[in-house]
């Protein structure tokens, strides 16, 4: 089979660099053509599947030897991965971006190495920028970058008013690239699926088709951040800003600026002083009640897309949450079954956990979703989770059973409902805020769990 795959590469190489030499005498850029995004895409999957297929075949299962190869084998497998990301940029960068966040979902050196995506992301040029806006507002606007994101860039500017606002503008050629991308990931992916049947992560496609489009329609993420700030209104320390819908269109969206800190920079907290501790409990407030309340999720809670600050009229601390584009819907029947579970992983009710993971989908795997979840031993899960704190030695064996039971985690994915799937990386993500801000698995924490919990069971 490895050999197979060795000459089935070679060829595709010849093809592609021939049509490469003709391509580049016609002053194209490669980047647009979809022959070489699948070209590039199908040559690191052949690499990658090669190195699989042979680098452990001579090594014992089990000993010392055959782990440490494992480990630099995910390793340079997830370089290569990353390199492609950034070569082909929008939606590789994205579906990249979601695969470092799940940390305990898959190998460390998976996640750690595909977490620089979110900081790499490709800029297009001033000049690309400024036709994106002409052709969807009609006019000039005077801005500079702020920073780039993987679909899209933003750009501080001073309307002729004198507002300050932050123009959020499409690549332009993501818009065209995607559901190319999206098909040429499909199909790459069932390849990988047949040569090794234990890979079954075909529902990350699934879910990019699914919100690709809601992502690249920004309009749409504009109707989302008014909705949650309506939503949360009650929450005076949490700041959406407004949408300028006169200035935004489907790839362009105008809003507030909003200075602050990303929530990750204990430095700029430390500075500006803001309390670690109220940070991580509001931030816990704002998504319990999102979850278990609204059932209407804001998915991307990366530490770019969360800034903390000192509000400028009341100096009180605020969030700032962003980017509104990614957001989970959830259905009445799967929030109070989520809720009930949390009631029962909170308490330690191993018949209540059991019982609710299989209304969720996970079937005999309910042990290993509990631990999923939660990203605790099933030892502290059995205890009660609000009972013993986090140590790091449980971390770390939490990350390493990742890596041991892919293939279970693999059909657990694929088993329960496509809400859970967003979730999961949403926790993910907020635990590791919290394990950066050293406050996960605070008293406080599981007390509001609780509260928003039971609150949205008796409704």
């Amino acid at each position: 089979m490895a050999v197979r795959l060795l000459k089935v590469s070679s060829v595709a190489t010849a093809v592609f660099a021939s049509s490469g030499f003709y391509l580049y005498s016609k002053n194209v850029d490669f980047n647009d053509l979809s022959i070489i995004r699948f070209g590039r895409a199908a040559a690191t999957t052949a690499v990658i599947s090669y190195d699989y297929l042979t680098t452990l075949r001579d090594v014992q299962y089990g000993t010392e030897e055959y782990w440490a190869v494992k480990s630099k084998l995910h390793r340079r497998s997830a370089e290569r991965l990353r390199d492609l990301c950034c070569a082909n940029r929008g939606t590789f960068i994205k579906v990249g971006q979601h695969l470092g966040a799940l940390d305990y979902l898959l190998p460390e050196e998976y996640t750690s190495t595909l977490k620089v995506l979110h900081s790499r992301a490709p800029q297009s040029s001033m000049e690309e920028i400024r036709q994106v806006i002409r052709e969807d507002l009609g006019q000039e606007v005077c801005f500079s970058p702020q920073g780039a994101a993987s679909l899209a860039q933003v750009h501080k500017a001073v309307l002729p008013d004198g507002r300050t606002v932050a123009v959020k503008v499409q690549h332009p050629k993501v818009q065209r690239q995607s559901s190319k991308d999206i098909v040429v990931m499909e199909f790459l992916l069932q390849v990988v699926h047949w040569l090794f049947p234990d890979f079954a992560f075909m529902w990350l496609v699934e879910e990019a088709k699914k919100n690709m489009p809601l992502e690249l329609d920004f309009l749409n993420e504009g109707r989302n951040a008014e909705k949650i700030a309506d939503m949360l209104k009650q929450f005076t320390f949490l700041k959406i800003p407004k949408i300028h819908w006169d200035l935004s269109t489907k790839r362009i969206l105008t809003m507030d600026f909003a200075e602050g800190g990303q929530v990750n920079d204990r430095e700029y907290m430390r500075k500006h002083g803001i309390n670690v501790n109220e940070i991580s409990r509001n931030l816990g407030k704002i998504y319990s009640e999102m979850i278990f309340v609204n059932g209407f999720v804001h998915c991307d809670p990366h530490p770019g897309n969360v800034l903390v600050r000192k509000c400028p009229e009341s100096n009180k601390t605020e969030i700032v949450l962003l980017d509104h584009g990614l957001y989970q819907v959830l259905n009445q029947d799967f929030r109070l079954d989520y809720c009930r579970l949390w009631q029962s992983l909170i308490k330690g009710d191993l018949k209540g956990i059991e019982r609710y993971s299989r209304r969720l989908g996970a079937g005999d795997l309910y042990p290993l979703f509990a631990c999923v979840l939660t990203a605790r031993s099933w030892t502290s899960v059995n205890a009660g989770i609000s009972q013993t704190p986090v140590t790091q030695s449980e971390d770390v064996e939490i990350r390493t059973n990742a890596a041991l039971y892919l293939p279970q985690i693999s059909e657990l994915l694929n088993r329960v409902p496509r809400q859970m799937l967003l979730l999961l990386e949403t926790n993910d993500l907020l635990r590791g805020i919290e394990t950066i801000l050293q406050t996960r698995a605070s008293s406080s924490s599981f007390i509001n769990m609780s509260r928003c919990c039971t609150r949205a069971i008796a409704r």
